[in-house]
């Protein structure tokens, strides 16, 4: 497939015995993964190939999104799946707001302080309760708070980099 897929959750544990799964769902709010179609799912192994599953039923438990994906009938089939990186196509995403942007599309950028000192590159991103935590990796790790304006000064995926005012010393 040439067009990029964004990953927007994973695959639970098994829900009963008929092949549903529990979702673990990245999308606010989290029922939203459901109505993005087609999926595909990456064991969640180093370079495993993304292959299109199809959404055979799918409704909301008590503890977030369940799916039953086509083919899949029993618990065996279910727990095959489980923590399988859950991909949706680019394309089926809406464009983010201005200053807005797809954790996918941060992760992996450069970080540098506004000084131009390089921290190292943002491998992910978590979300907390007061703000969303970048994890950026260079000659040690550091958790860096993604706060518009107060820590993050700029975002330039285009050229690959995030500004930061933080010190490197944290």
């Amino acid at each position: 497939m040439g067009e990029s897929l964004v990953p927007m959750g994973r695959i639970g544990a098994p829900h009963g015995v008929r092949g549903w799964v529990r979702i673990q769902s990245e999308t606010r709010p989290e029922e939203n993964i459901l109505a993005y179609a087609p999926w595909y799912l990456r064991a969640g192994t180093e370079g495993a190939e993304a292959r299109p599953v199809e959404i055979a039923e799918s409704r909301i438990g008590g503890k977030g999104p369940l799916a039953r994906l086509d083919g899949v009938t029993d618990r065996e089939g279910a727990a095959a799946l489980t923590h399988s990186v859950i991909l949706v196509p680019r394309s089926a995403l809406p464009e983010p707001a201005p200053g807005e942007w797809y954790w996918a599309d941060l992760e992996g950028l450069t970080v540098v302080t506004t000084a131009g000192e390089e921290l190292g590159r943002l491998q992910a991103m978590m979300e907390t309760g007061a703000n969303d935590v970048m994890v950026v990796a260079g000659e040690r790790e550091r958790l860096v708070p993604f706060v518009q304006g107060e820590v993050v000064r700029s975002v330039e995926p285009e050229a690959g980099r995030m500004v930061v005012d933080w010190d490197p010393d944290f």
